[in-house]
């Protein structure tokens, strides 16, 4: 044993007991034969070894400890007002960051961020506890708070690690469950208010804010079989028909109570399944602070909203649907985020993820705060966080939110509101680079996964492969298609001859990417009323129309979305602190709505032709696409050679279209597989009699032709029995 004096002063020892010490363990635990330690409720201490106990003198006027230790494993026990405890001194436990981990962190390209950073039950030296680790490059000091630890921050300093602007620490006896935040003092001196982990697995029930530690690790997975399939069922030439959901309005318990991740796990995916949809679209299920951003303004990107269950339970929703056969999309927001004080605002005191300059870092139309893209931490932030969720919850896709918002510097800004790219464009080319990383890397980690891109402007390329240039999705929504559209469905029977164009444009470009058509919940909220209040006329000319438009829509080239409730027409528009009007979906004409959905989607799936060809121009052909005065829309969908081709007839007017020529590919008979008139939808029975027969006699360019029945504002699927 050294006889020298303790390696820390007075000065140090005040520093540490005022919680003003920029690195604690520098002098706490473990130095040349001497055991530092600080415990604010202690009036002795002594550190154990080898069964003998060494006692610690108080550093006068302090809270800090020392005392000469042999070397080996130590605990620290004190004593107060009659009582003794015993603990590990989280401050005897080396670093627990990796060479390799400090690299990629420095780098900026730690793939697997999420493995480094949050914070992790483990084991260290024989000792259960939690490491935690945070970027924070500018602090000055970073302490980790908890109830554990009466969210004091002098207790619990964390260990800086040099150029990665990462602070680690090692809380022997924390695990599932400890509530956590950071409390950071930036370089300016001030501490700022506590901080939620950015790479924390849980949260709190909103409105509190606190990091929860879960642990990830040995979930067992029973969806095997659908993992090692499911690139086939996410390709181009797969039947994709999506479900979008939101979670905390699809269906409430008596009192208001939204069901829970394994309700869901049932119920939702048992619907779904029956419904026939190929994919469920959950709307962002990260954790987030206001109900009332639906999820679109989070704060714990890695945590699965607590709102449901904690995160094993979001699992098992995911696994419960690869089992039933159906994929699961998430909708992941990299665009912007809140200005929570508790979030990523100013983290270490400086503008650290987002823009200094509000030109660049706030966006007007959310009020919230847009990443700054170019800082190599924060891409990788992002870039990690859309791989942690097809690894960590077998997620088969993400839909990535408010992309054109993100492509471009002067989105919803006036002249002189944003600042020019370097080459005095609009472009943002670090959030371009951002969305090609984060493609390049979910695509070449993680098999038959999707992306899929909300953009609403004609950027080009934004299913092309990074290597050509393009931003890499999967696919694309086409929302110039659904606004189109849905603005002729608003007009009037009568003025529908005026608008032909719009049922027809989309077509122009309906093959220059891979696209999405979707009806989504943005259709539903704002004023914008629901699907059947966007149809004119009276009861039945709305029910009717709808269900025109839907087959308009699952004939039309292009994968398919609909948004909750819309399957069997709410009336109402969507509510999101409600629940979904159930009652209607079994009664006349929305059940009606309803069953023609679920045949949509049957048929839809079993014909080659209304999919495999879906992003091809070889797979639509009009027969007539100019019939103005009728408002009718004839033509044919295709698939690869032996597949039955299909004939698609729409009318959106209330007068039937009987004996309507149209040319035929192949002669013989075609079945009429739908007819969106028939009474068990609650048409009027107009229809085909089961189907036509073509005969010779060349129509429309084609060598066959038939007379058809179109019925009032209805909607026929013919397809070839050869």
């Amino acid at each position: 044993m050294k006889d020298t004096a303790p390696p820390i002063g007075h000065d140090e020892a005040r520093a540490i007991s005022d919680g003003t010490h920029p690195d604690a363990w520098s002098v706490l635990g473990r130095h040349d034969g001497w055991v530092v330690a600080f415990d604010p409720g202690a009036e002795e201490m002594a550190a154990l070894s080898a069964g003998e106990a060494h006692p610690l003198a108080r550093i006068e006027g302090t809270d800090v400890f020392a005392g000469l230790v042999p070397d080996g494993p130590y605990t620290l026990r004190g004593r107060a007002h009659g009582g003794e405890w015993e603990a590990e001194d989280p401050f005897r436990f080396g670093p627990l960051l990796g060479e390799v981990d400090e690299y990629l962190l420095g780098e900026g390209t730690h793939q697997r961020l999420w493995k480094a950073l949050g914070a992790h039950v483990t084991e260290r030296d024989g000792a259960g506890g939690t490491h935690f680790a945070v970027w924070a490059p500018n602090a000055w000091r970073v302490a980790v708070v908890g109830d554990f630890n009466w969210w004091d921050g002098r207790r619990l300093p964390m260990r800086p690690r040099g150029g990665t602007g990462v602070w680690e620490a090692f809380a022997p006896g924390v695990g599932e469950g400890a509530l956590y935040r950071y409390e950071i003092t930036g370089p300016d001196g001030v501490v700022r208010p506590l901080k939620a982990d950015p790479v924390g697995f849980g949260s709190e029930h909103p409105p509190k804010t606190a990091s929860v530690v879960r642990d990830l690790r040995g979930y067992g997975w029973t969806d095997g079989d659908w993992m090692r399939g499911r690139a086939a069922r996410n390709r181009r030439d797969a039947p994709i028909s999506i479900y979008e959901v939101h979670l905390g309005s699809w269906r409430r318990r008596e009192g208001g109570r939204p069901i829970s991740y394994r309700e869901a796990a049932g119920e939702l995916v048992e619907y779904a399944a029956w419904m026939g949809f190929t994919h469920i679209e959950l709307l962002p299920v990260s954790e987030h602070p206001f109900d009332g951003s639906w999820g679109y303004q989070p704060v714990g990107l890695y945590a699965p909203t607590i709102r449901f269950g904690p995160p094993n339970e979001f699992r098992d929703l995911v696994d419960a649907a690869h089992r039933a056969g159906l994929g699961v999309l998430v909708d992941w927001v990299p665009g912007h985020f809140p200005a929570d004080e508790h979030g990523l605002v100013r983290f270490d005191g400086t503008h650290l993820y987002e823009h200094a300059d509000p030109k660049e870092g706030f966006h007007q139309d959310w009020n919230t705060l847009i990443y700054n893209y170019g800082r190599r931490e924060v891409a990788n932030y992002l870039s990690a966080n859309a791989l942690y969720w097809l690894e960590e919850y077998h997620v088969d896709g993400l839909r990535v939110d408010a992309v054109a918002s993100m492509l471009y510097r002067d989105y919803s800004r006036r002249e002189g509101e944003w600042i020019p790219n370097k080459d005095g464009g609009r472009e943002n080319y670090e959030a371009i680079a951002l969305l090609q990383r984060m493609n390049a890397t979910v695509y070449g980690n993680v098999d038959g996964i999707m992306t899929v891109a909300e953009e609403s402007t004609s950027y080009p390329g934004v299913s092309a492969p990074v290597d050509r240039g393009g931003l890499g999705f999967g696919y694309k929504w086409n929302m110039g298609w659904m606004n189109d559209t849905l603005r002729f469905m608003e007009k009037a029977p009568e003025h529908r001859k005026w608008h032909h164009n719009l049922m027809t444009f989309g077509l122009h470009y309906a093959f220059s990417e891979n696209f999405v058509l979707p009806i989504s919940h943005d259709e539903v909220v704002h004023g914008k009323g629901s699907m059947l209040g966007k149809m004119p006329g009276d009861e039945w000319q709305r029910f009717a129309s709808l269900r025109a438009y839907y087959g308009f829509m699952w004939g039309h080239p292009g994968k398919k979305l609909l948004f909750m409730g819309q399957e069997f027409a709410q009336p109402g528009e969507w509510d999101h602190d409600g629940t979904l009007p159930w009652h209607l979906s079994t009664e006349g004409m929305h059940e009606g709505v309803r069953e023609w959905v679920r045949d949509l989607n049957r048929v839809y799936r079993e014909t080659p032709a209304l999919h495999v060809l879906d992003a091809e121009p070889a797979g639509f052909e009009w027969v007539v696409g100019d019939d103005i005065a009728n408002s009718t829309f004839v033509w044919l969908r295709k698939g690869r050679g032996g597949d039955a081709p299909v004939l698609i007839a729409c009318n959106f007017t209330p007068v039937e279209r009987a004996s309507y020529r149209v040319g035929l590919p192949k002669g013989g008979r075609w079945a009429e597989v739908l007819n969106s008139d028939a009474e068990r939808y609650g048409g009027s029975g107009k229809g085909n009699l089961g189907g036509v027969t073509a005969r010779e006699g060349g129509s429309h360019g084609q060598p066959f032709q038939a007379e058809i029945v179109v019925p009032p504002l209805g909607t026929v699927m013919l397809r070839h029995e050869g």
